[in-house]
């Protein structure tokens, strides 16, 4: 078998295994649904999704020790995760097939040529890393503060032997240097003092943005998986929807599309775990290269060169992709896969100066202070972004979360919505909950979002910890928000209109919405005087009701000026006839000649925020259409006591 072939039946391989974990993200019993599928397994496969939460958190979530595999196998064989493993990049590689069709040779070899501006994914690398390093930062730039007895002794004896190198000329660098090393520590030791690390760097991992494998699960189970649905073979019982997917629809096939104007345009210019692996790759024990310097120069190995990395002449290892379509093409049999540098020679390193990597990492680094200047995690914060049951608080979570929508599509109802800017743009496809979207609000015993998070932004919980039972019972339930009546929408306290919908349907038990039951009048056109009565009808002297209005059961009659003034439950009504509930008859009919009101019993709805957990099923059942008259925000959440509503007496 050809070395190309096994390649393809790798990618393919993955692909199908990827599709395959994107369709069984769904509850339920079926052979297709989750039934301890590994779905996170490719993402747990991303170092670069390990690295960055490292980084921020200074732990690793256990199933992202699989990355550990992923960079072991980069440093032995190369960059085999992109030619061989991401099905993004095979999506890329198949596309950018069918844009090479009907190219000459010469064209082909001309769209595979190294660019300079391939070490802009280089960048993109720096940048989304360094927010991921902030506390680290932060960390050392307090050391100066916190331990001056180790610090000052080591900046001595460092700068020391750092002159007397230089004096003896052990190292070849100006004696300039150690003044520039000395004036860095000073100011090393200067922000350490005067700056508040700890309110000025703030960690938080971007990487999910631009890493190939958070993007494309992003995009398939918010974008692709959703067109489904809504074809014959639809997965969902009802068709799923996701608030802003426009943006991630563009991204996703911009990306794909660019290839048809330059194979792997997504993987050469943008991929930051790319980056991440021509970094690690420099150092692969096995590689592509020339084995002899005698070449034809025939250019039949560019042609096809997936990654651009030019391996007709001096190859530059970090760019290879190893899709062996050179080791393919070459008809000399000068290409060869092996442990010893190519015979043409090597560029390993990609062109990045130490100024640029400076100016990178303090721009990225720089970056989330700045967003956070509106204090939306502090007295700013929003409360209308409410946040999965069990997520972290708000900086923790945002120093996990990856923006994958594993949690969206896993979330049986489909209220778990990527966010747009109402987190800010750190927050960006985050995932915040939108009651108003799906076919409920947050089930009251459900947990899945939890379980399948795979860096624990979300946290795995069990049933009595989200219910308050069990160990947990001190604690009570899990509360994500508090739902508030609008009274200026709501149909009993604005309109005079009868509605329980929210109270009706309230899970808790018990209730977090209770009523209070008033009685008002109903204005009807002239007056209703009676004629004949019995204890249970009333036959006005003129017709003056609207027929059958008034049977619901919330409508009552009260004869004005009567002894026996206790109103009584209309059952049923004609034009000019009123007759009331049997098991309530008037003791003496009304005489002719009563004046008659018509009450309307309304039960105003309130909430109970001590009882209330926020899962918004009352804002989703609410037959108020666009706002909702009783509607969830983030007050009183259980993973925030800042955000507490009331105070605990």
């Amino acid at each position: 078998m050809r070395i190309v072939t096994a390649r393809r039946i790798s990618q393919v391989f993955f692909t199908v295994v990827f599709l395959w974990f994107c369709v069984v993200t769904s509850l339920g019993d079926a052979w297709w649904q989750l039934r301890g599928w590994p779905v996170n397994w490719l993402i747990e496969l991303d170092p670069l999704v390990g690295l960055a939460t490292l980084l921020a958190t200074g732990s690793l979530y256990a199933g992202l020790l699989w990355g550990l595999v992923t960079v072991v196998l980069t440093v032995v064989l190369g960059r085999f995760f992109c030619g061989w493993v991401c099905p993004f990049g095979a999506m890329h590689q198949f596309l950018g097939y069918l844009g090479k069709k009907g190219k000459t040779p010469g064209e082909r070899i001309e769209r595979n040529r190294f660019n300079r501006w391939q070490r802009l994914k280089y960048w993109i690398l720096i940048f989304l890393l360094a927010p991921a390093v902030a506390d680290l930062l932060s960390f050392a730039l307090r050391i100066p503060l916190h331990s001056p007895r180790l610090f000052w002794p080591a900046i001595g004896i460092g700068l020391a032997a750092a002159a007397a190198l230089a004096a003896g000329k052990v190292i070849r660098r100006s004696p300039r240097w150690v003044l520039g090393l000395a004036a860095l520590t000073a100011v090393w030791t200067a922000a350490g003092y005067l700056i508040e690390t700890d309110r000025l760097f703030f960690a938080s991992v971007q990487v999910g943005l631009l890493d190939p494998m958070p993007l494309v699960y992003r995009s398939v189970n918010l974008i692709l998986m959703p067109l489904v649905d809504r074809t014959a073979i639809g997965l969902s019982v009802v068709p799923r929807l996701y608030s802003g997917s426009w943006l991630i629809a563009g991204i996703f096939f911009a990306a794909l599309l660019l290839n048809f104007r330059q194979p792997r345009f997504y993987c050469r210019y943008i991929c930051p775990l790319g980056a991440l692996f021509g970094v690690l790759g420099r150092y692969s024990l096995w590689r592509i290269g020339k084995q002899e310097t005698e070449c034809r120069d025939c250019l039949m190995c560019d042609r096809d060169c997936e990654g651009a990395c030019t391996p007709s002449g001096t190859i530059r290892t970090h760019e290879c992709v190893l899709c062996m379509n050179c080791m393919s093409d070459c008809r000399h049999n000068q290409i060869g896969y092996r442990t010893v540098p190519s015979a043409a020679g090597e560029m390993d390193t990609p062109d990045i100066t130490r100024r640029q990597l400076v100016l990178i990492t303090l721009t990225g680094v720089a970056g989330i202070p700045a967003l956070r200047l509106g204090g939306y995690l502090e007295g700013n914060w929003n409360p209308q972004l409410v946040r999965p049951p069990a997520a972290l608080p708000e900086r923790q979570f945002l120093e996990r979360c990856i923006k994958c929508g594993q949690c969206m599509r896993i979330c049986p109802t489909n209220v778990i919505q990527p966010a747009g800017l109402e987190a800010g743009l750190e927050g960006l496809w985050t995932p915040v909950l939108n009651f108003r979207i799906g076919t409920s609000g947050c089930q009251h015993k459900c947990i899945a979002c939890g379980h399948v998070c795979p860096t624990a932004a979300i946290r795995p919980i069990d049933l009595q910890e989200r219910t308050g039972q069990g160990r947990f019972a001190s604690a009570g339930p899990l509360r994500i928000g508090t739902a508030f009546i609008d009274r200026g929408r709501c149909l009993p306290w604005a309109m005079t209109t009868p509605c329980i919908v929210c109270q009706e349907n309230c899970p808790v038990s018990p209730k977090a919405i209770v009523t209070r039951q008033v009685f008002e009048r109903v204005q009807v056109p002239g007056s209703l005087i009676a004629g004949t009565a019995d204890p249970l009808r009333i036959e006005l002297d003129q017709p003056a009701l609207p027929a059958g209005r008034f049977g619901t059961g919330d409508f009552y009659c009260l004869i004005a000026g009567q002894n026996d003034a206790e109103a009584r439950q209309i059952v049923g009504n004609t034009a000019n006839e009123v007759t009331v509930q049997a098991d309530r008859p008037w003791q003496v009919p009304p005489p002719a000649g009563s004046r008659l009101e018509i009450l309307i019993r309304l039960q105003q709805p309130s909430v109970k925020p001590e009882l209330c957990i926020g899962c918004g099923v009352c804002e989703h059942e609410c037959p108020v259409r666009g706002k909702r008259a009783i509607r969830v925000t983030a007050e009183n959440e259980s993973r925030n006591r800042r955000h507490a509503l009331l105070l605990k007496t």
